[in-house]
């Protein structure tokens, strides 16, 4: 059944976040070995913060993904309990998938210009698929409701 087919990209998308997560720890790890820690840089989130800045950009495209995917994540079962994950709304979801991979490994990089036009680009995909999502499911209210009745 083809609405069980947009799991596939939401099981990448949890991949995504898992590398992210694993990259962010390897770079901690390694940072904390070249860098040894003093107490003082733990005794506030604010220290913490500024002694792991050298190796902040896996941490904050980590949290990217908990941002706007958070909208991908709410749709996908929105799509499957409403019968309306067609296969555009795949094509959609792998595209949008493929584009937040693209952004992280920008974002992880340090390279701006590309990671803001991957994030802009994205987030186009993921209203698409919000408009796409509302269309069908608003025909198939009015459908529903002429079968059913006033």
């Amino acid at each position: 059944m083809i609405v069980f087919h947009i799991l596939w990209p939401t099981f990448a998308f949890v991949l995504l976040v898992f590398v992210v997560a694993g990259t962010l720890l390897v770079q901690r790890v390694r940072h904390l070995k070249r860098v040894p820690p003093r107490a003082e840089d733990f005794v506030s989130g604010a220290a913490a913060s500024r002694y792991f800045e050298p190796v902040s950009l896996a941490a904050d495209n980590l949290r990217n993904l908990f941002e706007m995917p958070v909208l991908f994540l709410a749709l996908v079962p929105l799509l499957m309990g409403t019968r309306q994950a067609g296969i555009a709304q795949v094509v959609l979801a792998w595209l949008f998938v493929m584009l937040r991979a693209l952004h992280s490994a920008a974002h992880i990089g340090g390279r701006v210009r590309p990671r803001f036009r991957l994030f802009l680009a994205s987030s186009a995909v993921l209203a698409i698929m919000w408009i796409g999502f509302l269309i069908d499911f608003g025909g198939a209210a009015i459908r529903y409701a002429a079968i059913v009745g006033p």
